[in-house]
């Protein structure tokens, strides 16, 4: 199988674990992420004008998309990828794969951005993969009134493909610890679909909407991923975190402080299950299926390698490294409770400057946690749910983007950040590798 805009690889971790998969090609455009998914995967790294019949495989190619030849690669099973597409103003313009008119096209940027798509429309036209998983952010439904998606699904209709899933998946529901929602749109080549069961679509569905699974509705929280424990193992471990932020609104005196006491912090009762299901809006449920799905828990956790907490193993790359913070940082994130933000302190001598809601973001124990940003200057790291402790570690945030704990990241602090955060999570990825495998099997 082969991979476009493969970053650091977290969409390919459980096709690279699976062994009915071969990854045999991967693309970035940048060196650090090219370097993370060679060191892992044993693939050569290779420039991209360097690639060509007589390179080895599996080679990762590092370099502008539009400068690949993939005739190398030769045919292939399965691809998949997310071009990235942020300002995707254009559609075809003169041509299916080139683009030579303006008539769709704002400025240079956007034109940019759609030959990067249609990068993998070519990909795809030079492979023939039986199977396809395009993903990207939800807001690519809504760029240009529809016109880019509807275009997109109209090139892969085009091409000879069957759309078996086109929807937005939100992360929580398939076993990620965090809010994420992608758009995933999978298919299979006409003559592939043809011989499928008339099911495949319904399978496919409840296999990336978490409807067959007893996460989607109990989600793994934040403090199962980073202790690796289920929520019931927990309960020593929260009455201690939770402890600690007793009286915190009194510090503040913000409407903010003052409405989580009100709403959240007098509706807890200390038990980590009952107030699980209080903070994560759970009322109907039973005894036998809440322990069902602690067990469901347990093995992803288990799958993943999250068998204790992050902070009792070693990794040789220094991403579990706490960075030291300025004191007023400290300082300010003590004063703000579990699931707040900045607004916790608005108005106060921890005021700070901004209004966006991803600032200071205090990460809620029991809950999914913020969605793990890849750039961002102060305060857009996200912080822990120990009151004492501040900006989570790359090691931590990358066990919230599900990467396995065997994963080892090159490249700096921030590129490092960059990767983890720019990264699906692997267990969507792990989703999505199910569909594939039924698809491929038929």
């Amino acid at each position: 199988m082969a991979t476009l805009f493969s970053g650091a690889g977290g969409l390919d971790t459980a096709f690279y674990e699976n062994e009915n998969f071969s990854l045999v090609f991967a693309n970035d455009v940048l060196d650090a992420p090219a370097d993370s998914y060679s060191k892992n995967y044993s693939h050569t790294k290779v420039e991209a004008k360097s690639f060509t019949k007589n390179s080895k495989l599996p080679a990762y190619v590092v370099g502008d998309v539009t400068n690949i030849n993939f005739e190398p690669i030769g045919k292939v099973d399965c691809m998949i990828g997310g071009p990235p597409c942020q300002d995707f103003s254009i559609a075809r313009g003169g041509n299916r794969i080139g683009i030579n008119s303006a008539s769709h096209v704002k400025k240079k940027e956007e034109v940019h951005r759609g030959k990067l798509y249609l990068q993998y429309i070519r990909a795809i036209e030079s492979a023939e993969p039986k199977f396809f998983a395009f993903e990207n952010v939800p807001g690519l439904k809504s760029a240009n009134d529809g016109l880019a998606y509807g275009t997109i699904v109209s090139d892969f209709k085009e091409q000879g493909y069957q759309i078996l899933f086109n929807d937005t998946v939100n992360a929580t529901k398939v076993g990620v610890p965090q809010a994420r929602r992608r758009l995933i749109i999978i298919g299979a080549r006409n003559d592939v679909a043809s011989s499928l069961p008339d099911s495949i679509v319904e399978d496919a569905q409840k296999i990336l909407t978490g409807s067959n699974s007893l996460v989607s509705k109990y989600p793994i929280c934040a403090m199962e991923a980073l202790e690796g424990k289920t929520v019931p193992e927990l309960a020593e471990k929260y009455a201690e975190v939770m402890e600690e932020y007793r009286g915190v609104e009194k510090e503040t005196n913000t409407a903010d402080s003052m409405q989580w006491k009100k709403n959240v912090w007098d509706n807890l009762t200390m038990d980590v299950v009952k107030d699980y299901l209080f903070v994560n809006g759970i009322k109907d449920s039973d005894e036998s299926e809440l322990k069902e799905a602690f067990e469901e828990h347990k093995k992803v956790l288990k799958q993943l390698g999250f068998d204790k907490n992050v902070h009792e193993k070693t990794f040789q790359d220094s991403s579990n490294e706490i960075p030291n913070e300025a004191s007023s940082v400290s300082e300010r994130m003590k004063r703000i409770h579990p699931g707040g933000n900045h607004l916790a302190v608005a108005g106060t001598q921890w005021n700070v400057k901004g209004t966006m809601s991803n600032i200071y973001r205090r990460t809620d124990p029991l809950r999914p946690a913020f969605t793990v940003m890849a750039y961002g200057g102060g305060g857009t790291w996200s912080y822990h749910y120990e009151r004492e402790r501040g900006v989570l570690t790359n090691r931590e945030r990358a066990r919230l983007q599900t990467f396995p704990d065997k994963y080892m990241f090159e490249g700096n602090r921030s590129q490092v950040r960059a990767q983890i955060g720019e990264a699906v999570p692997a267990q969507l990825g792990r989703k999505i590798a199910e569909v594939a495998e039924l698809v491929l099997e038929k």
